[in-house]
C-alpha cells in the first residue's frame, strides 16, 4: 500500500492532449457540419478546462495549516474535482445532448465527412496515449483490483477524474465516429444526430459516477480499507501495545488524520506509559509517511 500515483503527470499529459485534439475536432466541426463532432470538440475543450482547475486544485491543496484551517488544506483538491464532475455534467453532456435533438428537429448532410473521420482517429491516437498514462499510474496503486473497485475505493481524486474523463473521452470518441460514418455511408443525418445524443448521456452517467464519488470525499472519508486493515494490524504487532480497540481515519488530499484507542501493556510509571504511546506514534508515522496528524488514546476499553 507503499505505492502512489503521480496524478500530476497525468493531468498534464490529459492537458496537452486534450487541447490538441479540441482543436483539430474545432475546425473538422466547422467544414463537416456534424454534430456529433461539435460534440466532441465541446467535449474536448471542457476537459482542458477541467485539467485546469484539477491543476489549481493540487497546488491549493498543498498551502499549510492556518487559524482558520488547522488540518490544512488537503480536501479542497475533492471541492475542485466536485466542480469538474459538474462542469462535465453541463458543458459536455448536456450540451451534446441538446445539440443532438437540435440536429433531429433541423437535420443537415455533413460536408468533408472524410475530414471527420481523419480527426477523429488523430483523437483516438492522442487520446489512447492519455488513457496509457493514466492508467501506467492508476496501475501502481490498484493492488489487484479491478478497474471499477478502485474507482469506488480510491481517495485519489484527481486522478480518478482524469481516469473517468479519457474513459469518457474514448468511449465518446468511438461513438462519433461510428454516427460519421454511418451518416456518410447511408446519407441519413439521423444517425449523427443520435451519435451526439449518445455521446451526451454517456458523459451524464461519467458525470454522475464522479459527482457521487465526491461527494463522499467531501463529506470526509476514511483511507481506503485494504490501508486501514494493514494500519490496524501493524499498531497489534507493536509491543508496547496490548489491543486496539477503535481506529479512526480521515482522508485529507494526500494527507491522512488517524486516531487510535488502544489498551497498552503494562508500565512502570505514568511516564513509561506516555513514552510508550510516544514511541508506537513514531513508528506508525515513519511507516505511514502520509499520517500527518496522529491521536493516540490509551484505555482499557472502548
Amino acid at each position: 500500500m507503499s505505492a502512489k500515483a503521480d496524478s500530476l503527470k497525468s493531468i498534464l499529459f490529459a492537458l496537452a492532449a486534450n487541447f490538441a485534439i479540441a482543436l483539430a475536432k474545432g475546425v473538422a466541426a466547422f467544414f463537416t457540419n456534424s454534430g456529433s463532432m461539435l460534440a466532441e470538440a465541446i467535449h474536448s475543450l471542457a476537459d482542458c478546462g477541467n485539467q485546469a482547475l484539477l491543476l489549481w486544485g493540487v497546488k491549493d491543496a498543498k498551502r499549510p495549516p492556518d487559524e482558520n484551517h488547522p488540518l490544512g488544506y488537503g480536501k479542497s483538491i475533492y471541492f475542485w474535482s466536485f466542480i469538474v464532475a459538474l462542469l462535465l455534467f453541463s458543458v459536455g453532456g448536456l450540451f451534446s445532448v441538446y445539440e443532438g435533438v437540435h440536429k433531429l428537429q433541423s437535420p443537415s448532410m455533413m460536408g468533408s465527412p472524410w475530414l471527420g473521420i481523419g480527426v477523429l482517429v488523430f483523437a483516438l491516437l492522442a487520446e489512447s496515449m492519455s488513457m496509457a498514462a493514466c492508467i501506467s499510474e492508476v496501475n501502481k496503486v490498484r493492488n489487484g483490483r479491478n478497474f471499477l473497485q478502485w474507482f469506488r475505493e480510491t481517495r485519489q481524486s484527481d486522478l480518478m477524474v482524469i481516469f473517468g474523463e479519457d474513459l469518457a473521452a474514448l468511449c465518446g470518441l468511438v461513438l462519433a465516429l461510428a454516427a460519421i460514418t454511418l451518416t456518410m455511408v447511408t446519407g441519413n443525418p439521423l444517425f449523427d444526430a443520435l451519435g451526439s445524443i449518445l455521446i451526451g448521456l454517456l458523459l451524464l452517467l461519467v458525470a454522475w459516477m464522479l459527482a457521487s464519488e465526491m461527494k463522499d470525499l467531501i463529506i470526509g472519508q476514511g483511507v481506503e480499507p485494504a490501508l486501514r486493515d494493514e494500519m490496524w494490524q501493524f499498531l497489534e504487532q507493536q509491543p508496547e501495545v496490548e489491543r486496539v480497540f477503535n481506529l479512526l481515519t480521515m482522508q485529507l488530499g494526500e494527507d491522512v488524520m488517524v486516531a487510535v484507542k488502544a489498551q497498552m501493556r503494562p508500565a512502570n510509571s505514568d511516564l513509561a506509559l506516555i513514552e510508550a504511546v510516544n514511541a508506537v506514534e513514531k513508528r506508525f508515522k515513519s511507516r505511514y509517511a502520509q499520517v500527518i496528524w496522529c491521536f493516540f488514546e490509551p484505555d482499557f476499553e472502548d
